[in-house]
């Protein structure tokens, strides 16, 4: 029997999409109310999703005739969480973008590509096969481009086409690693990979085309070369958007990752090198850019970047620990949940202050969240749970992988001293977390205003039911590690490392609050309390004529990796190397030409005619244009034409038959 339930969640907001559309050229209130219907209803059928899950049922379905290949989809706990996870973000910004995009331009049509965008992200995460996960990932990346173009200011058509350029040249890469793997394994499937993988005698062959999957996911995901579209993105995107962006469609692309580690390199200790390196200069780049930064979407956007490399950390230590990747795989797990719900309550709260005061700068915008309760507590879980401070979410899955790394140490042997460098970048980086949120929190919430700010309702009860309620789950689930996290950790294990057999010994000896588990989070607190003490209020602000300290930003512009690198290849090298191939190509058969008409194909002079009594008209008798016309003739040029002549109307006479006969 076909589940064919698990086309509903994928179908419902893609129908909505259209319907939303037709309907808002009429009625904008109907509009609105729609989309929040439609991510009700997405919500409701995904949290089915999770308790059929968590019931230990698993759910599938093949769809033939799709793309010629069909579509494999499937349902188990790691995907039931994440489809519930964007169902959530998705209800949460639509109910939020009823107000914020109050004043904007065109919002049928961002509510029509938000809607195609949740059901193509929900067909990511439900997909079975790497084909399917192409498809739904690549309608996903056109269709959120539009989301970051909303705006079509010249900032926000700059950052999209970074954003759509990242995107092609990654899926393209993508493709072609799909090819090659599925040419070494004989299968895409999911189910069917592992098996394959281990009947194959020489899996080094595996190593290119894994390189080339990972750059595709690597580069929605925001990894590190690729990172370059997040801190462009999300400051011109809606804030509703930007929380999308950030807390879904990037684990769209650690999805991917995920894929690749569990079925292609489980327990592969050269892959997991790999992935750690990268994910390291991942995190620590994203948390040092935000240090610098002084605009608040910028700061969250490096931030979904260094957060990103803590998850990329996670899934390196899953291929080095092997067998024994139990605190990663849940650390893992638990940071993308973590991470999502924290970045769709700060960015949310982000947006509050922009539909406000229409500013992002620190400086503009400093003391104006003063006297705003509600808004104060929301951006102040989420920043709570981001820097990983005890009793918040953010805290139970760093302590996770940070003990994976301190557990991997002790086994290596003469290369601990490479991995305790990376657990100190770990905490490092932390610690960063820690300052550059300080840094937004007191720049908002505690320093005085410039001039006194006007005293109005600045959110609708709608909006602060949208930020209130994940605000309020950040701590709860902090508190409750054992019922809450872990139960979803159990959902997610086996599908990132389908041997984890963890005995429920080892689950309830997890002393969370212990003071072993404790100390990471100590360290990282005290190195973010000293990097914002001694580094953002003394070298990152300065004083002005008055004497009062304003904040800058110190990162040097030149070091724009797009600007210094990608822009500069594909703006100028390609096209320079292309046209000096075409010519080198074309003097090329110039010269060859040149040759055969000099040796093999030497033509015999032409004696010159005496008799010099000719017609204007006559071709025949003027020895000028004779003498042209036989080098024409007797030429290469001329064979080709004829050639290429006759080639194009057998093709015609070919197709006039085909017709005809069919």
């Amino acid at each position: 029997m076909k589940d064919y339930i698990l086309l509903l969640p994928i179908l419902l907001p893609m129908i909505g999409a259209l319907a939303s559309y037709i309907l808002g050229r009429r009625s904008k209130k109907g509009r609105d109310i729609l989309a929040d219907t439609v991510g009700a209803l997405e919500f409701l059928i995904c949290a089915g999703l999770l308790a059929t899950a968590a019931s230990g049922r698993e759910l599938a379905l093949s769809v033939d005739n799709i793309c010629g290949r069909g579509l494999e989809l499937k349902l188990d706990g790691f995907r039931a969480v994440y489809a519930l996870i964007a169902a959530v973000m998705w209800m949460m910004t639509t109910v939020f973008s009823n107000e914020y995009l109050g004043h904007y331009r065109n919002r049928n049509r961002y509510y029509l590509f938000t809607l195609l965008t949740c059901g193509a992200t929900v067909g990511v995460f439900l997909s079975n096969d790497f084909f399917t996960t192409f498809i739904f990932f690549e309608i996903m990346s056109f269709t959120s481009y539009v989301m970051v173009v909303q705006d079509e200011k010249p900032g926000a058509m700059r950052a999209g086409e970074t954003y759509i350029a990242v995107a092609v040249i990654g899926g393209m890469v993508m493709l072609m690693g799909l090819f090659l793997l599925e040419n070494r394994l004989g299968t895409l499937n999911f189910d069917e990979l592992r098996t394959a993988v281990e009947l194959l005698p020489d899996k080094s062959a595996l190593y290119l085309p894994g390189a080339l999957i990972l750059l595709g996911f690597g580069a929605k995901a925001g990894m590190f070369p690729l990172h370059i579209w997040l801190p462009k993105a999300h400051p011109v995107a809606p804030a509703p958007a930007s929380a999308l962006l950030s807390g879904v469609l990037t684990k769209a692309g650690v999805f991917g990752v995920l894929v690749l580690t569990a079925r292609v390199f489980l327990h592969d200790g050269v892959w997991g090198n790999a992935i750690l390196a990268l994910g390291v200069v991942t995190m620590v780049l994203g948390a040092v850019l935000a240090v610098f930064s002084i605009d608040l979407k910028r700061t969250l956007a490096c931030s979904s970047m260094s957060q990103i490399g803590f998850i990329l950390v996670g899934v390196g230590m899953q291929g080095l620990l092997g067998s024994e990747n139990d605190l990663a795989v849940w650390g893992t797990g638990l940071h993308m949940v973590n991470h999502s719900m924290i970045k769709l309550v700060l960015f949310m709260c982000a947006g509050v202050v922009y539909m406000n005061t229409h500013e992002l700068d620190l400086n503009k915008i400093r003391g104006w969240g003063r006297n705003k309760p509600l808004l104060n507590v929301c951006f102040l879980m989420g920043a709570l749970g981001i820097a990983g401070v005890p009793l918040w979410n953010g805290y139970v899955s760093k302590t996770l992988l940070h003990e994976s790394i301190v557990e991997f140490t002790a086994l290596a042997g003469s290369g601990a001293w490479i991995y305790k460098a990376v657990e100190w970048l770990f905490l490092i980086s932390g610690g960063l977390t820690v300052a550059y949120m300080t840094k937004l929190y007191v720049a908002i919430f505690v320093e005085k205003p410039e001039k006194p700010v006007e005293k109005k309702p600045y959110m609708s009860l709608k909006s602060a039911l949208a930020i209130g309620i994940p605000a309020l789950t950040l701590p709860v689930m902090g508190m409750l590690p054992s019922h809450i996290m872990e139960s979803a950790a159990r959902l997610m294990e086996g599908f990132m490392d389908p041997t984890l057999l963890w005995r429920d010994s080892q689950r309830a000896g997890i002393e969370w609050f212990s003071l072993t588990n404790l100390r990471g989070a100590l360290i990282s607190i005290s190195i973010g309390a000293a990097v914002y003490l001694l580094i953002i209020r003394t070298l990152l602000m300065r004083r002005d004529g008055s004497g009062k300290k304003y904040y800058v930003n110190l990162w040097p512009a030149k070091l724009d990796l797009e600007e210094l690198v990608y822009r500069p290849i594909i703006e100028k090298a390609f096209p320079f190397l292309g046209a000096l191939v075409c010519r080198i190509l074309d003097n090329l058969t110039d010269w060859l030409v040149a040759a055969l008409d000099h040796t093999l194909l030497r033509q015999k002079p032409i004696p010159p005619r005496v008799d010099e009594d000719y017609e204007p008209g006559d071709f025949a008798s003027n020895p000028r244009q004779s003498r042209t016309y036989q080098r024409i003739s007797g030429s290469i040029s001329y064979s080709l034409l004829l050639y290429g002549a006759g080639f194009c109307a057998a093709m015609v006479y070919l197709i006039i038959i085909l017709i005809m006969r069919y």
